[in-house]
């Protein structure tokens, strides 16, 4: 590979945030291990076993068990399968509508691009815990409708961004040569404008990912989330509500918040990472 090629270039800068590559790491570890994992180890999260109820961590329950038996190693493991699964799709969910939205009021502007922005602003106003809580009691929880209601809530900021760079975009000369070959209005949004906004969406990505996997905990620790018998992060945590779980059994629930904090802060250092790659002027630094 070219010592110069854009593709190195963009790893140069990405590692150039001395906590980028060991967020990428950590993240890679934590998602290999959610999936993997269970499988690997052989374990059933859903097994019940009474007899080994509430015991300590040992050899044979490496995290422990909870008040039904349930294997705490492979019942977090999987939990984080379920996290990780909100927070993608919500995102890709979010950067889907965003992106498009976002691309219609920067290329169009007049009333389209009015008409867009105010329904932004209309989303933004509110906040988003209390619309998150509301929606959730009104359409009911379960994975399915949080990664949409999560993902519903989250596309304005991306929107903003797309418009953002298709408002500097639309008037650069490569659209202005296409248009003189004949090109359309969806043919410039598809194969010219979109495309390279690129850069904005995949920083955003993991601004919206920390967001989304913070907000599928808040609801599924007040039991508006992802429901039994499917497990998330939030929801083991939820379990420490009972005073009792919180004081005396700690590996229930501490693992799962421990990866939540863990896999937060790992996307958001490759985020900063993300940031950096994109932007030439960290070259100058």
């Amino acid at each position: 590979m070219n010592s110069s090629s854009p593709a190195r270039t963009t790893w140069r800068r990405f590692t150039s945030h001395r906590l980028a590559l060991p967020g990428l790491l950590v993240f890679s570890v934590v998602t290999l291990a959610c999936v993997m994992a269970p499988w690997l180890l052989q374990l059933d999260p859903n097994a019940i076993d009474l007899g080994a109820a509430l015991q300590a961590p040992s050899t044979a329950h490496w995290l422990g068990t909870d008040q039904t038996g349930h294997d705490m190693l492979a019942r977090t493991l999987v939990a984080g399968r379920i996290s990780l699964q909100v927070g993608v799709c919500s995102v890709l969910l979010a950067i889907v509508v965003g992106a498009l939205l976002g691309g219609l009021a920067g290329y169009f502007g007049g009333w389209i691009d009015n008409l867009i922005m105010r329904c932004v602003d209309v989303v933004m106003t509110f906040p988003t815990i209390i619309v998150l809580m509301t929606l959730a009691a009104v359409i009911g929880s379960g994975t399915g409708k949080t990664i949409v209601i999560i993902g519903l809530l989250s596309w304005p900021l991306v929107g903003r961004l797309v418009r953002a760079r298709i408002l500097t975009l639309r008037e650069m000369e490569f659209v202005a040569a296409a248009r003189l070959f004949g090109a359309g209005h969806w043919y410039l949004l598809r194969r010219h404008l979109l495309p390279n906004t690129g850069d904005v969406v995949l920083v955003f990505s993991s601004l919206g990912f920390v967001t989304a996997i913070m907000a599928e905990a808040g609801l599924s620790f007040l039991g508006l989330g992802v429901q039994m018998p499917d497990a998330s992060w939030g929801s083991l945590i939820s379990i420490a509500r009972e005073s009792a779980v919180l004081q005396q059994y700690p590996w229930i629930w501490l693992p799962s918040g421990c990866l939540i904090v863990l896999t937060a802060l790992s996307v958001s250092f490759m985020g900063e990472g993300l940031r950096l790659a994109f932007d030439p002027k960290s070259d100058r630094k």
